[in-house]
């Protein structure tokens, strides 16, 4: 929505910094073991959501030994408590919807303290289905322009199958070579994500992340300064909480607020 701004926005305009401070070392761990888990394979080049996680963790720097713990424990190969996926639904401040994706060694643990963080929230945590009707599975797919005109790479990665291109305006698109470039957020279907992925690539673009996200299929307009406040830092505390990978939100700000 045009002079609006959804969180996964918002994350990006606080800037870097903020973002890492959510990202420690456990949570990336964790983040690690159930790619290696679920992907049965600690190798990247043929596990794409462990290539992703392994990215987020050499952004921050996460020693090397860490890493291949984290993925010797997904594989089975060390003992310990087991790791396992668990979601959660609820609604936060001014009944935005919140869909919260973890891991975790103890589910009971952390069911506690993420019901806990909603209560004092002034919201509620709510039962499986509670929230996730209000949000749309999509794949996204992050990626470098090869730095032509954006309204032709629009258009071409429109033709290459995309359902909806973002304009990553306040990314900083820099390659490792040193060229600055522009970036875009592309949205496909779950079950498209790969080849479109393969297409991207192929068409001279270069590939910085890709996952499947939950879209916002219903939001909700926050007009008020001091409900906003209270929103964005509700969901900046849920991401910082180690178990929590990513938080979904259906809110929207109009700019002047953020």
């Amino acid at each position: 929505m045009s002079g609006h701004s959804k969180w996964s926005t918002i994350k990006r305009q606080k800037g870097v910094a903020d973002i890492k401070r959510g990202q420690t070392f456990t949570k990336l761990a964790l983040a690690i073991t159930i790619a290696a888990k679920t992907g049965g394979s600690g190798d990247p080049d043929s596990n794409p959501r462990l290539r992703a996680a392994l990215e987020s963790a050499s952004a921050v720097n996460l020693p090397k030994e860490n890493i291949q713990r984290a993925i010797d424990r997904g594989l089975g190969k060390l003992p310990g408590q087991m790791i396992e996926e668990v979601n959660f639904e609820g609604f936060g401040p001014g009944k935005t919807a919140f869909f919260v994706e973890a891991v975790t060694d103890n589910k009971m643990r952390t069911l506690s303290e993420i019901k806990n963080m909603f209560e004092r929230s002034g919201g509620h945590l709510g039962g499986q289905g509670s929230t996730a009707h209000l949000f749309d599975k999509k794949g996204e797919i992050k990626i470098f322009g090869k730095g032509g005109g954006v309204e032709e790479e629009l258009l071409e990665l429109i033709d290459l199958g995309a359902e909806d291109v973002e304009d990553l305006m306040e990314d900083d698109g820099i390659l490792p070579t040193g060229r600055q470039v522009q970036k875009y957020l592309i949205y496909v279907e779950p079950k498209a994500l790969s080849i479109m992925s393969n297409n991207i690539v192929q068409s001279g673009f270069k590939v910085e992340q890709l996952g499947v996200v939950m879209q916002p299929n219903l939001t909700v307009e926050i007009q008020d300064k001091e409900l906003a406040l209270k929103v964005v830092q509700f969901a900046q505390k849920l991401e910082d909480h180690d178990d929590v990978q990513l938080v979904y939100a259906n809110f929207n700000l109009p700019e002047e607020l953020i």
